[in-house]
Formats: C-alpha cells, structure tokens, sequence
C-alpha cells in the first residue's frame, strides 16, 4: 500500500484536499464529494476516541508536514481513479492541532456513480492515508503524560489508532 511520489501529482479541480487548524464540517465535505452523476457518496470519519488500548485520553494533538501530506493526498486521489475510473470526486481533509475527545481529525469523501467503488475507493483512501501521509499525534493521557504516535506505525502494530 505504499505509495511512490516520483513526480508531483496535479490535484483535478473538481476534487478538494486540505490540512487545517479549523474544525471539519461533515456537511462541508459531503458538499464537495456531490456530483450529478454520483449514486453514492462514502464518508469516513475518523474521530477523537476517549481511551487507547483501555489507557483514558483526554485529548489528541495533530501536526503534519503539509507540503508532503498534500502531495500524498493527491496521489491517494489519482491512484484510485487507476483504480475505479469512475470516481468523480475525492475530498480529504485532516486537522491539526490539538482536539477534544469527540472532535473529528479526518474526513475522507468519495462520489462515484456506485457504492461498491466508492466504498472501496474511500477505504483505499484512509489506509494509504494513515500508512503514508506525514502526519504525527500525541496523545494526551489522563494521568498528565502524553507520547507522540506516527499514525503509520499505528497501523503497522495493528492498533488501528
């Protein structure tokens, strides 16, 4: 699931990636994954959970090298339109900074004319995500600790952060 950027991919106008300080609006992204020719879009949330492997978070902190995330993003986008030529749209976008249990810290949208593509297009879209976007969280724990976590090695341990 690694993804190789040899040469920067062009972003297409009709798609919208972001890396942002400001709250993600469900609706906002739904909007941008809309197209007349669409009989689905597939949302994913990812949101700010409560506990880590039975340990409390109080809260989660997000930073991300955003040049190089973008660029993955937009790589995520034109490897499943390789994959399903008939996406129309993709919409991702990931917050930084920190937030509070119950916020949202990534939406990841796909429109396509049917469900089994955009279902599969939008899970391709958060795995290669988290596998290979630049983005790094801290968690905070209830005890006052807290330790920085690589959402790649998340994955790769199996913990699904």
């Amino acid at each position: 699931m690694t993804i190789t950027l040899a040469s920067p991919t062009k972003p297409r106008s009709e798609d919208s990636f972001a890396i942002t300080l400001a709250p993600l609006s469900l609706e906002e992204i739904y909007a941008k994954a809309e197209d007349p020719a669409n009989g689905a879009v597939v949302v994913m949330s990812g949101m700010v959970r409560n506990q880590t492997d039975g340990k409390p978070v109080v809260a989660l902190e997000y930073q991300a090298y955003e040049p190089m995330a973008l660029r993955v993003f937009y790589q995520i986008a034109a490897d499943i339109r390789d994959r399903w030529s008939d996406v129309n749209r993709v919409v991702i976008y990931h917050r930084i900074g920190r937030l509070q249990i119950g916020e949202i810290s990534v939406l990841v949208a796909v429109g396509c004319p049917h469900r089994r593509e955009a279902f599969d297009a939008c899970q391709y879209a958060i795995d290669t995500l988290k596998h290979n976007a630049p983005v790094w969280k801290k968690e905070h724990w209830l005890d006052g600790s807290s330790s920085w976590v690589s959402i790649g090695a998340c994955e790769a341990q199996g913990n699904n952060c």
